[in-house]
Order: structure tokens, then sequence, then C-alpha cells
């Protein structure tokens, strides 16, 4: 293959014929796509290049919606909280207070004695269905009783009038004359019947596209808006939209019991991702993945039948597929496409099993929030390629794109060249390394309530974007997608069911603030769980602890795994007990490291037990600590967030809490902005700059050979490895 070739898919438009042939040219695309808002010329359609085709089975149909209006798609939302300020007096609760008017309308088709909750938030009581009633004139729900200065919510169906990710992109477009399309529930008899036919009419209609690409299939992420157009709630990962009362009474007849608004509603938490799951929402999901594949099954067959690819971006209606999940390898999928925003969203994507191949839409997008007057589109396509390289040279992807609007990114010509030039390195990283498994140190287990349902998924809220209480944490999984380890991902009921599954690792990281999903909250009250990891540590197995690991008030301790970690957390309760521990010492964690590291938020009142090494201490906060439990180690971390330092403060505490301290200068750069990988396969190895500044090293071979380099701004550079003396 011509090396400046392939491998790449680009955006084009109606208006941009003659444009997308020089910029495939230019960036030796081998395929091309349309977008939303974006159509695919007839005058391209004969370019010797695949054709990948946008295809909505949920939405752009606004005909069959609105002739349907039983089956548009519903999302089940919360009210915000009333009290009620009078014994006995009637309380008025206004559903659509602050929500959006022209996304959502209550759905009063279906039974909302049924499928609506109305609950006392102050005893956690329901209200019964004879105790309120809805007023529709108003769109309020009047409860007629209400206890005073109990506060209430209102857990109500509703339907989704205009899809959410059309939306945002009609939002952030400053789209003028655009239809609302609505979201239909392909799910239900008659739509999915419809879905199906229409989806075979289209393959005829449309001889010339190669690969279909599903934006997604049938369930979007939950996100929904205030009445001001703002984002209200988004969570990737939700499941809120999912619902209703036809897919609830199927779930019903499976599980075996009522089904209640609430385990969804979660007391208006929504059950997002950092919420420790509740069994009934495990159940809902699990019946949710297996009803999905089935269909997803039906529609990639028939894009077989018609000889065309299935590919599945994702992103938008992708709820319920999860690529990690049981059933998504029974699909027969060809590919997915998801956005790539850090090096974990990059594994997100590379990891995925059961497809023949993977492609990551890499940033900025072609939209005018970023492709506009005083814009910088390089510095973001810039940070987006360094920052993701890191995880393709452990696994990539197998090709690259972008979206939207090419139009405007023409208008930054510097940028097209960067483009270029970014689509040549892939070609070069991936013809070095695709399909080669990289020299791995040992394995890291990561372990939370998720397992690998969630795998590089944990602390994402809206996909990559950070947030105050998740970047302190979101570090660990950045700096192990570029990492030489493989990474496990382990979940608390693995652990429980079966210790062994730890063997597999020589460190175990918990990571996360108490209570949460990845912390794990009421599960270490579990002793199954928390002496299964006592046990492996005892037997000379390593434990990371990042912020408020094994977090669960019980039994004396606030760390349930105290006693390994060597810290605990003071809430108030032994203030009684004089502690005296605190001086700093030297330690080979931070032997190399500079007088201050960054721990993000850190954590208060943590403070060591009387056997700790403390390392490092804000005030009286421990912020780094080292342990020894038995034949193992731990290492407490109070955060961290992911920079090119911490990833290097992080490496040395793994390799320290494996025991393996004198294995850590094999592969290895003195310099932190510097990374080596190895490839066996090939005995190649490859030295890369992550940053845009040249750099000067010592590095490390696999026998521990040094060698001094010089690297021009992110450089790569690739040499072969002689095992021989």
């Amino acid at each position: 293959m011509d090396k400046n070739y392939g491998r790449v898919t680009i955006p084009t438009d109606a208006d941009m014929v003659e444009e997308t042939k020089q910029t495939a040219q230019r960036w030796g695309a081998d395929a091309i796509r349309d977008c939303d808002g974006t159509q695919m010329p007839d005058a391209l359609k004969s370019m010797p290049v695949k054709i990948y085709s946008t295809y909505y089975t949920t939405r752009k149909d606004n005909a069959w919606a609105q002739a349907n209006p039983d089956e548009v798609q519903q999302v089940y939302l919360m009210t915000e909280f009333y009290t009620a300020m009078e014994e006995q007096a009637p309380l008025r609760i206004p559903l659509m207070k602050h929500l959006y008017q022209e996304q959502l309308k209550p759905n009063t088709i279906h039974d909302i004695k049924r499928w609506w909750e109305v609950i006392d938030r102050t005893t956690g009581e329901v209200v019964s269905a004879e105790g309120w009633d809805y007023d529709e004139a108003s769109g309020e729900v009047v409860i007629q009783k209400p206890s005073a200065f109990h506060e209430y919510t209102v857990s109500f169906l509703a339907f989704i009038m205009w899809d959410p990710v059309h939306m945002y992109n009609f939002i952030t477009n400053s789209w003028e004359n655009v239809e609302h399309q609505i979201t239909f529930d392909v799910r239900q008899p008659k739509t999915q019947r419809h879905v199906i036919e229409k989806l075979k009419q289209w393959l005829k209609d449309n001889p010339d596209t190669d690969v279909v690409r599903f934006t997604t299939f049938f369930h979007q992420f939950t996100l929904v808006f205030d009445e001001f157009a703002r984002e209200k709630f988004v969570d990737w990962f939700g499941y809120s939209a999912s619902v209703s009362p036809y897919i609830l009474e199927q779930f019903e007849k499976e599980a075996g019991y009522p089904f209640r608004p609430e385990y969804i509603i979660d007391q208006g938490y929504h059950n997002n991702t950092n919420r420790v799951p509740s069994k009934e929402f495990r159940d809902f999901q699990k019946f949710q993945q297996r009803e999905v594949a089935k269909l997803m099954k039906v529609l990639v067959e028939i894009c077989h039948e018609h000889g065309r690819e299935a590919m599945m971006f994702l992103g938008d209606h992708w709820i319920g597929t999860e690529p990690y999940g049981e059933y998504f390898k029974e699909v027969g999928l060809d590919a997915v496409v998801g956005s790539v925003g850090n090096g974990a969203t990059l594994r997100l994507i590379s990891d995925i099993p059961g497809v023949k191949y993977t492609e990551g839409r890499f940033l900025p997008y072609f939209f005018p929030d970023v492709f506009h007057e005083g814009g910088d589109p390089i510095k973001e396509a810039k940070v987006n390629w360094v920052t993701a390289r890191r995880a393709i040279l452990r696994k990539p992807v197998d090709r690259i794109g972008y979206g939207g609007y090419l139009k405007l990114a023409l208008q930054f010509p510097d940028f097209i060249q960067y483009i270029e030039d970014i689509c040549n390195e892939f070609r070069l990283l991936y013809e070095n390394v695709g399909g080669q498994q990289p020299y791995s140190h040992f394995t890291v287990g990561v372990l939370n309530s998720w397992g690998k349902l969630r795998a590089w998924g944990t602390h994402m809220v809206a996909h990559a974007i950070p947030y105050k209480q998740t970047y302190s944490y979101a570090g660990v999984l950045e700096s192990l997608s570029g990492m030489p380890f493989d990474v496990k991902f382990i979940s608390f009921d693995e652990v429980i069911e079966n210790p062994a599954v730890l063997e597999e690792c020589k460190v175990i990281v918990n990571v996360g603030d108490a209570y949460t999903a990845p912390s794990g909250g009421s599960y270490w009250k579990n002793p199954a769980l928390s002496c299964a990891i006592k046990a492996f540590v005892a037997k000379g197995g390593g434990f990371i602890g990042v912020g408020e690991p094994s977090a669960c008030q019980h039994q004396g301790h606030y760390f349930a795994l105290a006693s390994v970690l060597g810290v605990d957390k003071e809430v108030g309760f032994s203030l009684s007990t004089d502690k005296y521990n605190w001086k700093e010492q030297p330690h080979f964690i931070t032997e190399d490291r500079p007088e201050h590291i960054d721990f993000g938020e850190g954590m208060k009142n943590v403070y060591a037990l009387p056997e700790t090494t403390i390392i490092k201490t804000e005030g009286q906060d421990v912020q780094l600590a080292a342990h020894t439990f038995g034949g193992g180690r731990s290492v407490y971390i109070s955060g961290i967030p992911y920079s090119f330092e911490n990833a290097r403060l992080f490496y040395r505490a793994i390799f320290w809490a494996a025991g393996e301290e004198e294995r850590m200068k094999l592969w290895y750069s003195e310099n932190d902005n510097i990374e080596v990988n190895y490839y066996p396969a090939t005995g190649k190895y490859c030295v890369v700059n992550n940053t845009y500044e040249p750099q000067d090293t010592v590095i490390y071979d696999g026998r521990g050979r040094d060698t001094n380099l010089h690297l021009e701004p992110n450089g790569i550079y690739w040499f072969d490895f002689d095992e021989q003396e």
C-alpha cells in the first residue's frame, strides 16, 4: 500500500465536489462520508473510494413519527423537589419547569397512574395513585393531602419531540428553518417493521453506498435541555431514554417483578455511571442489551444481504449496544467508529472485540464553534493527536477520520496541512504497530462496580469532557492508555464470585470518590470482597488506591482497606485518638520527581497509620503514602490529574507496588515527555516525543542498555532491537 494513501475518512457536502477530491488526494483518504447537516454529492459516488452513508434508524422521518405518536421515543424525567408548606393543603407540582418545552412532552397517552410515580422524598414512600391527580391544562400534578414540610417529586414519562443530538447540532451551528427531528422508538412493533422495510428500500435506492454508518441504533444516551436550551442533564452512558410502556412490560415478564419508575429515576440521579448500580437497574440493562443486540443483528444482516458493510457510531443512540457487553459479539457488525477525545477514548474504541476494524473520529469536528474568525483549530488538533498517539502506540484504531463541514476547515490552510501530516504519520504508525501485541511488563487491574462493561469509560460523564470532580481521577486511565502494561477491568462482583480473578494481575487499582461506582460504596461491607483484596496483597500483590478507595464507613474504618493502604480518613469520629505520623520520608516513587506534585483536587483529612511511610503531605493531609501488608505493598495517592509528570509518578508507583523496581528501566526514558514502546513480533521499538518542543533524553532498551537521544518536536523514531550482547 502507498504509504501516503489509505486508512483515512473525510467529510464532504453537496457543494464541495472538487474540494473533496483535492482534500482526499492531499490526505490520502480512501473513504468519504456525509454528516448531520451535509449531503453526499452524486458526482463523488464514482470516486475510487469507499462511500460511507450516515443512516439514522430513529429520526429523519417526521411523517412516520407524527402518524404514530404512541411510538415516539420516551424518557423518564423527575421534577424539581417541592415542599408542602401546609398540612393537608393541596401541593401543585409543575412537570416541565426548567425543561425545554420544544424537546419534551409529558406522555399522557399511556396510563399515568401506572407509569408515573409521586414520591415523598422526606420519607422515601410512594404516594398512592389515589393521592394525586394530573391537571393537564396547567401541566401540574396535584397532591391532595401532603404532609407539611415534606418534599415531593414526580417521576414521569415524556415523549422526545426533538432528537437531542439534532437539537445540539442545530444550536451549535445556528441552523435556521430546519425542521426539528422527532425521535421514534424502533423497539416498538409498528416502527420496527417500518424501519426494517425502510432500510431494505434505502439500500436498493443507494447502490453506491459501501458502508452503512448507523448513527446509531435505537436508544439515545440521556441528554436533556433546560428552558434556555442549555444542557441540563447529560450522561453518555445513561439509560433513561431507553424506556416505554411496551419495553417495560416486556422487562416485567422477564424479570418476574413489577417495574417502578424509581429503578430508572434513582432519586433524581438517573443511575448515572457514577452511581453504584442497583440490582434492578442491572437487570434492566442486561435485558436491554440482549434485546438491542437481537434487533441490531437483524439490521446488520440486511446490510450484508445487500453486499454492504455495517458500521456503528459509538455515540448518539448507542445505549444498549454495549460493545464490552456479553451480547455485542453476536451482532456481526463490521466496524465501530467513535469520537477520540484523549487516550482513554482511543482505547475505548480500539480495544472493542468482535469487529473487523475500528475507526477513530478525531478532533476538532468541523463546526463553527471551533472554525471561526479568531479560532485556533490547529491547537485543538495538535492536543488531540499527541494525546491520542500514546494510546495508538499501544493499541491502534485501524482507521482515522474527521467529520463536519469541510468548507469550514478549508478556510484554514495551515490546518489542512497539519491534518495531512497527521494522516501520513498515522499510516506510518499503523504500518509499524498494527496487528502486533506490544511488550507489556505485566497486568494492572482496574477494580470498580462496572468491570469490563465500562472498560476505559470510568470517570467519563459527557465523553472526554473534564469535570472538577473527575479530572483528578481520570489521569489514572489516561496514563494507563499509553503505558506498557496490559490493563484488565474487574468488577467487584467478579472478585466476590471468584477471587482468583485477581491473580492475573500484579497490581490492582481502585480510584474514585466515596460511595461512587468507581470507588465501590457499600460493596466494601462485603467481607468476601475486602478479604479477597487483603489476601491478594498479603501474598505479594500490589494495591494502589486513589482518592477515597474502598471508602464506606463500617466497623471503625472509613477506608475498608485501611490496614492495607496504611491510611484512613478522619470524618470526625476519631478526633479523640491522637495521630503522630506526619513526617515526610524519601521514597522510590518520588526520587526523581519535582518538589511540587499536582494532586488535583487532593483529599482533606487523610491520615497515616503508625507504620506507614508518608511521602507527601499538604498541611496535615496525607497526599501520597506507601505501606507494606504481609508480602505485598500498597500506595495511596489523593488524586492524579493527567500530565506527563504525573504519568511518570504513577508509573513509578505501579512498579514499586508490584515489587519490580529493578525492572522499571527497561524500555524506559529518563525524560517524562518521552516514551518507549517495543514490538517483539518485529523486533522494533519506537521512541516518541509527546511535546512540541525538542527534547533530550537517555533511553534504556530491553536489556537495560542506555543511549542518549535528541528528539525533534513531536518526533517519533523507530529502531531495530538487537537482543544479542
